[in-house]
């Protein structure tokens, strides 16, 4: 580091890149996180992008942000509030100041904050510090745009491509603030821009050139800051989203069950990358079809499942409208096959960029008749390639449709990921028609410990059969009216799913003694556990029971909800998951905080809510 420059141990800090959408905001955020991680600090990101296609340049509808949270231990959640600000314009220092915490250092490009920008941003003078109450000193007043054309002038690349380099000026700052590996950046730079070296060397002189300016200047920061990876368990990390994650599981379940991966897919925000990155592993034996609808997506991945695929389609809350009916045609045909609702903000288009956990109760019921199916809801961006692996054990061996319910904060947002050993990880045995059964097969004959169909799939000699969305006789497989008949199988279909063995639910912090639980699902676990872990740090007895397996319930979870005298149900709705418990356990009135903002709750306020609950003692 700089000589004559402090520098401070954190063990962990909070880091909000900003700016309008074509800035590459999620780009410097991307990169840091990455680089990060690969140091060894744990991460946790968020991805805060507006929807609009490209709103008008320097608006305050049209900034882009993205947040990383890095530790020297555990990141559960990106942080409330950030320690650095990086803002390319007015418009990102108006919109996101209100995320910084009170003496966090704020990074400005000074080139982008002139009349034109100010007005823009709707600020009312010159002073725009003054205005948002910003103490100059703690601001980093750097003409970014006029150094990276300075940086740029011999490159032969024109006004436009140069200036797309401002947000690598901004992250080469960051870098050097927080003593991260340049040499980590632009390999990541040249592995991205690989088949276009001139922009990636164009991009790492930037770099360099920000992480100079500040290494020559101090860049106005009384010092330099490290973060120790101290409690790292050993073994190879990488930065990981869960839209990622969710994919590598599917292939892993892939590789462990001997079947071939299907994906059928419509491309809808935020579930397309998952679609995005299957399809760049033909080499391992993944199909990817990208259909003209939600229905048919839902469709040709049915058809898959019945040629003997491991059939997957992908979607979010809107398209699994859309596909219900093809999805109640796998329940009645009892075929494996995973549903993937990456939920966002509604109802109708809604907040396509944003998350919510509003789907809940539409994946349970939202099909015509009796649709029993399974749900699993990961609780963070790595927990996904779990979910999606386990999504596929159950889907084969069980033969029923899965659902995996994940969000935008979980499936955007990124955290440090230790690759797993296959080999350690549970078999997965789909539930195929035995020898015994050739020329005697009949679909619905079933296992007497799991309920389960036998799987037979078109050209097996002997096996020969038909599927269909028709009410079938219980065995043979014939349409059938007869009303006992079908009465029968409404209950087997559900008795199979109610059969299927998940783990207990696990209660931690105070679990003997607890004077208030805290129930949640999905992917609001870090800030559940993080608001847990601070109330406990002021002296209160408080524990979290966080659920992924929703349908079945586990098997503790009576026992569970009704050991406390006081139990939340924290959710983004309005009560899905807390009218769903109270519907599955007898007595049991929980007391409920709920938000549908589009965004990650805050832990702060969760603190705040839950210690009235603890102290009140009318609740």
């Amino acid at each position: 580091m700089t000589e004559g420059l402090e520098i401070k141990e954190l063990d962990q800090v909070v880091v909000r890149f900003s700016g309008d959408s074509g800035d590459g905001m999620q780009l410097a955020g991307t990169i840091f996180s990455t680089v990060s991680a690969i140091e060894g600090n744990d991460i946790s990101t968020f991805p805060d992008y507006p929807a609009d296609i490209r709103a008008p340049q320097g608006s305050l509808t049209g900034v882009s942000g993205y947040q990383v949270h890095i530790s020297e231990d555990e990141a559960l959640t990106p942080g409330d509030l950030c320690d650095v600000l990086v803002a390319m314009n007015a418009a990102a220092l108006k919109t996101q100041y209100k995320y910084a915490k009170p003496q966090a250092t704020i990074i400005i490009d000074a080139d982008d904050f002139g009349p034109n920008d100010l007005r823009k941003a709707e600020f009312k003078t010159d002073n725009y510090l003054g205005e948002l109450g910003i103490d100059p000193d703690r601001v980093v007043q750097c003409p970014i745009t006029s150094f990276v054309k300075e940086a740029l002038k011999d490159s032969g690349m024109d006004n436009k491509s140069i200036l797309k380099c401002r947000n690598m000026f901004a992250l080469g700052i960051v870098c050097w603030l927080f003593g991260r590996n340049r040499k980590l950046v632009a390999d990541f730079l040249r592995k991205k821009f690989v088949r276009k070296p001139q922009l990636a060397e164009a991009n790492i002189k930037v770099v360099n050139a920000g992480y100079d300016y500040g290494a020559n200047t101090h860049a106005s920061v009384p010092a330099t800051y490290r973060i120790e990876n101290r409690h790292k368990h050993p073994g190879r990390y990488i930065d990981i989203t869960g839209n990622k994650a969710t994919a590598y599981g599917l292939l892993a379940a892939a590789e462990r069950s001997g079947l071939k991966l299907f994906l059928g897919s419509y491309p809808i925000t935020p579930a397309t990358d998952i679609l995005i990155e299957l399809s760049k592993h033909r080499s391992m034996g993944a199909i990817t079809m990208q259909c003209e609808d939600e229905l048919s997506g839902c469709a040709s991945a049915i058809g898959a499942a019945f040629g003997g695929a491991l059939a997957v389609t992908s979607t979010s809350g809107p398209g699994i409208c859309l596909k219900s009916e093809a999805m109640n045609l796998a329940v009645m045909d009892e075929l494996p096959l995973v549903v993937i609702d990456v939920q966002r903000g509604g109802p109708s288009t809604g907040l396509p960029t944003k998350g919510e956990q509003t789907d809940l109760l539409q994946v349970l019921f939202g099909r015509n008749g009796e649709s029993p199916m399974p749900v699993i809801t990961p609780t963070g961006p790595t927990d996904c390639f779990y979910g999606a692996y386990m999504a596929c054990k159950i889907a084969v061996e069980h033969m029923t449709p899965v659902v995996l319910l994940t969000d935008a904060y979980i499936a955007n947002g990124s955290a440090a990921w230790r690759l797993p050993d296959i080999a350690e990880w549970p078999d997965i045995k789909p539930h195929l028609a035995t020898e015994e059964q050739k020329d005697n097969y009949s679909p619905y004959e079933r296992d007497p410990e799991t309920g389960a169909r036998y799987w037979a799939v078109p050209g097996q000699e002997g096996y020969m059969h038909i599927l269909g969305g028709l009410e079938k006789e219980n065995e043979t497989g014939k349409i059938s009216n007869n009303p006992e008949n079908h009465n029968l199988m409404v209950k087997l279909r559900a008795e199979k799913v109610a059969r299927i063995p998940v783990p207990d639910v696990r209660v931690i912090g105070d679990a003997d003694d607890a004077e208030l639980l805290i129930v949640g699902f999905g992917g609001t676990y870090g800030h559940l556990c993080t608001a847990m872990r601070e109330l406990r740090s002021r002296g209160h007895r408080v524990a979290l029971a966080h659920f992924k397996y929703i349908n079945p319930l586990p098997a503790n979870t009576a026992e569970v909800l009704h050991r406390y005298p006081r139990v939340v149900v924290a959710e983004q709705n309005m009560g899905q998951f807390a009218g769903y418990l109270r519907m599955k356990i007898d007595g049991f009135v929980p007391l409920q905080y709920n938000e549908v903002k589009g965004k990650p709750f805050v832990v702060s306020e969760l603190v705040a809510a839950f210690e009235r609950m603890i102290t009140n003692k009318s609740c």
